[in-house]
């Protein structure tokens, strides 16, 4: 029997990312009009569909809809690791007769009236929650709304949800080990915002990591983690006294700015100042030096919080899992500590 087409397949023939097939073959802005015909092409060329009648002949002809909302402004776009995720979501979604309605809020304010707007008027049958932060104003309400949700999230945080979850502390720590052998005394951490569930999870291990290290001393530094705030926090930290001599970043494009920041303050990368950076998206790789980086696969994890999100809606109870430990993997960006720290020019 001939193995049945899916979205990584037609990602790999078109040379994009999965979450850039999601969005192309459900007409969703994200990509441009030439990248979207070649990805249609791809999937005509495999023969690729949906196959979501197959399914639904062994399961309930009930079509579900489950809704997914983003809190940032509509003209930011997608980056790469949340349009994987999306598109883990939906290869599984596919499988059955599912739906993903993706919307995008100004805030957490307006994330809950939607929940509140989409379950009262039966468009979804359940959500998922990303972008979870400590004490989060969404668990309760949409608890008391009865709606089934799964958390993107440490189930520390998730609160009565079933979470779905990287182990992103052992990933950190191994950072930090890994730089502490390179003989780095001096390490920072250029974190998300305070609040965000990830961030203090990947602060702690950091800093526990460092403490438990002879002679490592960490400094972590909080960002809304845009380029912007990262090339700021890298400036802040490289100039500052007793400047770090690794550096790591809680996604790739911060870490892209901090490479740009070193040099203009004269500082060699990695030879006067190493950088890792997370995610590992394709940024890691174009960029020279290429960054070391703790990668995962978010396609992977929207795999399994459509699973266990299906789980939920089947069986009325899902249990939290983990979807993976990033793995650090080292490239241009990384290398022996400097014998002795040079002085940034603009310090």
């Amino acid at each position: 029997m001939q193995r049945r087409v899916t979205i990584r397949d037609v990602a790999a023939r078109a040379g994009v990312s999965a979450g850039a097939v999601s969005l192309a073959l459900n007409d969703r802005p994200g990509v441009s009009d030439a990248t979207r015909q070649r990805i249609v092409d791809a999937a005509r060329e495999l023969g690729w569909s949906p196959n979501l009648a197959a399914r639904s002949l062994a399961q309930s002809d009930r079509v579900h809809t489950i809704g997914m909302a983003l809190t940032r402004g509509a003209a930011a776009g997608l980056d790469q690791v949340q349009m994987a995720l999306i598109g883990g979501i939906e290869q599984v979604l596919a499988e059955r007769p599912c739906a993903l309605l993706l919307h995008t809020v100004p805030d957490r304010d307006a994330e809950i009236a939607l929940y509140r707007q989409w379950w009262q008027s039966g468009r979804v049958n359940g959500s998922v929650l990303v972008g979870v932060v400590a004490d989060d104003p969404r668990l309760d309400p949409v608890h008391r709304l009865g709606m089934p949700a799964v958390a993107v999230s440490q189930p520390a945080l998730s609160g009565p949800f079933p979470a779905v979850w990287t182990d992103d502390g052992a990933a950190i720590a191994e950072a930090v080990r890994y730089l502490a052998l390179l003989g780095h005394r001096r390490v920072g951490h250029v974190t998300g915002p305070a609040t965000l569930g990830r961030t203090l999870l990947r602060s702690e291990a950091f800093t526990a990591t460092a403490a438990a290290l002879p002679d490592v001393t960490a400094r972590t530094l909080p960002t809304d983690l845009s380029a912007h705030a990262g090339a700021r926090a890298t400036r802040t930290l490289l100039t500052g006294p007793d400047r770090p001599t690794a550096l790591v970043y809680d996604n790739d494009l911060m870490a892209v700015a901090g490479i740009a920041v070193a040099e203009e303050l004269g500082l060699r990368v990695p030879d006067d100042v190493s950088l890792v950076a997370w995610d590992d998206s394709d940024l890691c790789r174009i960029t020279r030096p290429q960054l070391s980086a703790l990668s995962h696969d978010p396609f992977a994890v929207g795999e399994e919080v459509a699973r266990c999100l299906l789980e939920l809606l089947d069986n009325g109870r899902a249990s939290s899992r983990p979807a993976g430990t990033p793995v650090l993997v080292p490239r241009g960006t990384t290398g022996p500590a400097p014998l002795r720290s040079p002085a940034a020019s603009g310090s």
